[in-house]
């Protein structure tokens, strides 16, 4: 029986070993904005809003964590101390006005703990402050249109791009924007509804035709991330991503420029499918 026992002991601290390596593995493959193989926790924050998200998520597991343990401690105290074989007398108290106070009041104060700073993230989230550069993102059936109305109003579409890496994400033309500036996206559809999601950033909002939403962001770090559309469009649903450049200043001042040029004629997609573009 002890060998037994031992073995499976063994089986449990192994079990266990295998699921750190594991989770640490997973947290070692990680890539900033982008999604990773074994990945288990939130993408790489690139932006403030999403150190936001990332802090309110870590602080509610350890809460819920430590509810957990509390109640799991309540439950293992109940069965040892008031089975029929410890406790064959048993109590007929029916009411204890100290516990009902304090499981009333204790929730309560939970709730309102978790309530201010999910306030706090929300209002941080929907207040667009004073924008260094707007862009419009169309969605449409399936790939995105961008606009940039602040820097001589071209407008370019972004399809999937089957060459390109990481696999399902890379794109033909891709938004870029100027690090550490605030960047308001004006976000509507263009035939059903779809949805703009960056994770990496934060953001994920809902672009409706006849409406136009707004959301922001103010990427903190170079490089490129990614993203795709979130709400069920159609067939082409899960080829429909996005991808966003982030880069210094001048490089961005350059590539305006470029863009101005590359995409004066205004000739837009009507169509796009897994297949590829189609122009």
């Amino acid at each position: 029986m002890r060998m037994s026992m031992g073995r499976v002991g063994r089986h449990l601290l192994g079990l266990a070993v295998a699921g750190l390596t594991l989770a640490t593995g997973g947290a070692a493959f990680a890539e900033l904005g982008q999604p990773a193989p074994w990945e288990w926790t939130l993408q790489q924050s690139g932006s403030p809003v999403m150190d936001n998200i990332v802090w309110f998520h870590n602080f509610l597991f350890v809460l819920i964590t430590l509810i957990t343990l509390f109640v799991l401690a309540l439950l293992v105290v109940v069965v040892i101390k008031f089975n029929a074989k410890a406790n064959p007398v048993p109590s007929r108290t029916t009411h204890n006005t100290l516990i009902e106070v304090a499981w009333t009041l204790v929730p309560v104060l939970i709730l309102v703990g978790i309530s201010v700073p999910s306030f706090r993230l929300l209002f941080l989230e929907l207040d667009v402050p004073k924008a260094d550069l707007t862009i419009k993102a169309t969605g449409k059936q399936w790939y995105w249109s961008y606009a940039y109305p602040d820097n001589g109003k071209f407008e370019f579409d972004s399809l999937m791009a089957q060459d390109k890496q990481p696999r399902l994400l890379g794109v033909d033309n891709e938004m870029v924007v100027p690090v550490n500036k605030v960047i308001r996206v004006q976000v509507t559809g263009a035939d059903v509804i779809h949805a703009f999601a960056l994770p990496a950033f934060g953001v994920k909002i809902d672009a409706i035709p006849g409406r136009l939403n707004e959301t922001w962001f103010k990427a903190t770090k170079t490089g490129m991330f990614y993203g795709q559309c979130s709400e069920l469009c159609g067939k082409d649903h899960a080829f429909m991503p996005i991808a966003i450049r982030v880069v210094e200043d001048k490089e961005f001042a350059s590539w305006v420029e470029t863009a101005k040029k590359k995409y004066a004629s205004g000739g837009t997609s009507t169509y796009a499918s897994a297949a590829g573009p189609t122009r």
